[in-house]
């Protein structure tokens, strides 16, 4: 079965177009090295019947807004292997941590084995 891993963030409104770009960026890394799947997702229905929506989770602040992003992969050692490759892909270089469009102390990220799969 896959291997994901998954990250929520809260996002500048305004950053958002930056983020986007980011995004596709980061799309073509990760499968340039071999990610099955990639995607990110701006939150658009935050009011669940049940449950604790993302932005409660997130702690969004006025102006922001939730993205919800998945990477698929074979297994844990293929997604060990993809994320080595593209932390040392020259592309990643080019990121500033200082202009980055969210602030990634509030990600929540961690990897996921899967136990139903389409």
């Amino acid at each position: 079965m896959p291997y994901v891993d998954g990250f929520v963030l809260a996002v500048a409104k305004r950053k958002l177009q930056k983020y986007r770009d980011m995004a596709r960026v980061g799309k073509r890394l990760w499968m340039k090295h071999g990610a099955l799947d990639y995607h990110e997702c701006v939150a658009e229905d935050l009011k669940p019947a049940y449950g604790v929506p993302f932005h409660k989770m997130m702690k969004v602040k006025a102006g922001e807004t939730v993205v919800f992003s998945w990477i698929v992969f074979k297994s844990r050692a293929h997604r060990d292997k993809v994320n080595a490759a593209v932390m040392k892909d020259p592309v990643m270089n080019t990121f500033d941590p200082k202009d980055m469009p969210v602030d990634m102390k509030r990600m929540v990220y961690g990897g996921f084995a899967s136990i139903v799969d389409a």
